[in-house]
């Protein structure tokens, strides 16, 4: 089978692999459609030492099991393997797993025509619903739990909440799309790369803004959603967030950085980190998507399996505007969305 290798820092590689041989508990599954993350892009920078060359990366996919007693059947996948029986398994929060392993870091991902997925991890797709929406079920379902962990903390319902969400790419856009479906609007989506303002802008009418020519006013939001996650973005969402609100923190553009403590305990304002979901979260994100709860997904771009190395260089130059671009492999082409 083709795969694409990541084999060293800025370098994927199109190879030839024998089909994945599945251990007891595993089953093959033939991918529809893979989705690139921005942790995939940060591996391929070599900022990502949890993930070593050789490896196939890759995470957010769907596709149909070849084996087993759900053979044909349509699925999706929580790449996070859980252990089960430790303590934050056993409440349901299996993304604390401290034995937990994924798909595309420490097993071999779904840039590749087949992959090896654990049975626990599938989820199958209701009738009807193609395969490039049923991979972005895993970006879904980390804004679902991110925001699901910020209602814990808000003063007032989530539509009536003024929100500010930093970042147009997947998870942001998602966001600001989840907003709009819950019947709040953003108060505004902040994004410096102007292809991804305008996209952005075409898929959902929100104000998007260039935060280096129009910074957030200070305090002008109750809940503050950092889907970039750097130094710059943790300060420009201190300053953004209003006494008593939240600042929920996904993105993991960087590591540590100053923050300022005395405006975070003046002010009452709650910094809540958001990893990841659940795989109540995942279910979730699959029922939204069937439902059309995050529109039309006309900000998605797809290109052939074998072109990922020339969409992660475009990725990384910023010259796509696209929040999203999913991989199919060329055999899938032609066929029309699955």
């Amino acid at each position: 089978m083709k795969a694409l290798v990541y084999t060293a820092p800025r370098t994927l590689q199109l190879q030839e692999l024998p089909p994945p041989s599945p251990e007891a508990g595993s089953v093959r599954v033939r991918v529809e459609a893979v989705g690139i993350c921005g942790s995939d892009l940060h591996a391929w920078h070599g900022h990502d030492p949890r993930r070593v060359p050789p490896l196939v990366l890759g995470h957010e996919f769907a596709g149909t099991v070849l084996e087993g007693p759900l053979a044909g059947c349509r699925v999706t996948a929580n790449p996070l393997v859980v252990c089960g029986q430790c303590r934050y398994c056993r409440q349901g929060r299996g993304n604390l797993c401290a034995h937990r392993r994924m798909i595309g870091m420490n097993i071999a991902g779904a840039f590749a025509e087949e992959l090896s997925v654990p049975e626990q991890c599938l989820i199958e797709l209701p009738p009807g619903l193609d395969a490039c929406a049923a991979a972005l079920a895993e970006p879904a379902a980390t804004v679902l739990h991110a925001f699901a962990l910020a209602a814990r903390s808000l003063a007032q319902p989530l539509p009536q909440a003024r929100v500010l969400v930093i970042g147009a790419g997947a998870i942001g856009l998602l966001a600001a799309l989840h907003l709009q479906s819950h019947g709040g609007a953003a108060a505004a989506v902040l994004e410096a790369n102007p292809l991804r303002r305008q996209r952005a802008l075409q898929a959902t009418g929100i104000e998007v803004r260039d935060p280096r020519q129009e910074p957030p006013a200070e305090a002008g939001a109750d809940l503050v959603f950092d889907a970039v996650g750097s130094a710059a973005t943790r300060t420009m969402a201190l300053h953004a967030v209003a006494p008593g609100g939240t600042v929920v923190h996904v993105g993991l553009a960087d590591g540590a950085s100053e923050i300022d403590m005395r405006k975070l305990t003046l002010a009452e304002v709650t910094l809540a980190g958001s990893y990841t979901y659940t795989g109540a979260d995942l279910r979730a994100a699959v029922r939204a998507l069937a439902a059309g709860r995050f529109g039309d997904l006309s900000w998605v771009d797809e290109r052939p399996l074998d072109e990922g190395p020339q969409a992660f260089a475009d990725m990384a130059a910023g010259r796509v505007g696209a929040a999203k671009i999913l991989l199919r492999p060329r055999r899938e082409q032609g066929a029309g969305r699955s």
